[in-house]
């Protein structure tokens, strides 16, 4: 035997792509599937030319699915990997909130969750941050159906809605929704708000790095003098969040923000961290659409949206438009209790089958 087959389906979640696998299919050892999954995806390489790799970062991710515990509330358990185009490195420390959208309908198809007619909720735990997610996927008939009306940003034509509702998502990494314990911090001479809602984000004024927000994402990593710079600044916040050293990690995430070019919400960049994301990452989306809701934040006044409790945001972004509706609670003008954040995406099924790897890195189970 020369290869292991290992079944899996690659399918587009959000304005991302990879393979998804049941975690009964995958070794027992987080040190076992990042092997796996590094062959699996062709990386290191900057082509992945010998795997299923896209060759950037939006398309080098992966998602692993198993059933929940006896006695867990959620139905099924994601664990999503990072995988890094051009290093041997798989990082498990964050969560993807586009990938996500492909959660509902993959468990839903491999069994773990039985289909109603009409629609289907399924219940996921994130299990890179413990966030709970209630995904809401259209199943007519008992079935999952992938075609619809929809469109979102940076992906081509419409498919099926799928409502993603995130609940505890204040706090998931660090345990406190402003990490620092400010609104506002001055790390790297740029003044900053570090959130961490669904994921944990540190956000700046576009203005005061020199840039717009209106910026493409090519002409934003070209600017090699900016990207070193925003690393420094991530790398400091982390560890005034008790982070730890960010380098090598891709937790927690930057984004700048301005004033929006259209009629509503917040023109955004978002970086991954070490390129700026061509479209939106949901997680950090919700977390800089919260950063609007909230007193005292860089983000603080810039939006154009109302006072109310249950806020639409649109966030602008490279491709387009993505939005985000965050839940608070006031209790005064200063005082505003995060409740919680969702979003709308699309996911489809690409294909259905094995990916195959050299049985020196695993001989399957």
């Amino acid at each position: 035997m020369t290869q292991t087959a290992i079944p899996c389906t690659l399918m587009r979640g959000g304005t991302s792509r990879g393979p998804y696998f049941l975690a009964s299919d995958l070794p027992e050892s987080r040190e076992g599937i990042a092997q796996v999954l590094l062959a699996a995806m062709g990386s290191p390489d900057a082509r992945q030319i010998d795997g299923l790799g896209g060759a950037t970062t939006l398309t080098s991710k992966v998602c692993i699915v198993s059933p929940a515990a006896k006695g867990e509330k959620q139905q099924v358990d994601y664990l999503f990997a990072q995988v890094s185009v051009d290093k041997p490195f798989v990082d498990f420390g964050p969560t993807c909130g586009n990938m996500l959208a492909g959660i509902g309908p993959f468990a839903i198809e491999k069994g773990l969750v039985p289909a109603r007619d009409g629609e289907t909720s399924v219940l996921i735990r994130a299990v890179n941050t413990g966030a709970l997610i209630d995904a809401v996927v259209q199943t007519p008939g008992g079935k999952v159906t992938y075609e619809g009306d929809t469109a979102i940003a940076g992906v081509p034509g419409t498919a099926a809605p799928i409502v993603l509702n995130f609940a505890d998502a204040v706090g998931g990494a660090t345990g406190k929704l402003a990490p620092t314990g400010n609104m506002k911090d001055m790390i790297e001479g740029v003044e900053v708000t570090c959130l961490d809602v669904c994921m944990p984000v540190v956000i700046a004024r576009a203005a005061d790095l020199g840039k717009t927000a209106r910026e493409s994402a090519k002409e934003l990593d070209a600017d090699k003098d900016f990207m070193a710079r925003i690393e420094r600044i991530r790398r400091a916040a982390s560890l005034a969040m008790g982070m730890g050293d960010a380098e090598g990690r891709v937790i927690p995430k930057f984004a700048m923000v301005a004033e929006p070019a259209g009629g509503s919400g917040i023109a955004a960049r978002y970086f991954t961290p070490l390129a700026c994301h061509e479209a939106m990452a949901v997680t950090g989306g919700i977390c800089i659409a919260t950063a609007t809701m909230l007193p005292g934040t860089v983000a603080d006044g810039m939006a154009r949206i109302g006072p109310n409790e249950r806020e639409t945001v649109v966030l602008e972004h490279p491709s387009g438009q993505m939005e985000a509706v965050i839940s608070t609670r006031r209790t005064g003008n200063e005082n505003v209790e995060v409740l919680g954040g969702g979003t709308l995406r699309t996911a489809r099924k690409l294909m259905s089958g094995e990916v195959f790897i050299p049985s020196r890195v695993w001989a399957g189970r």
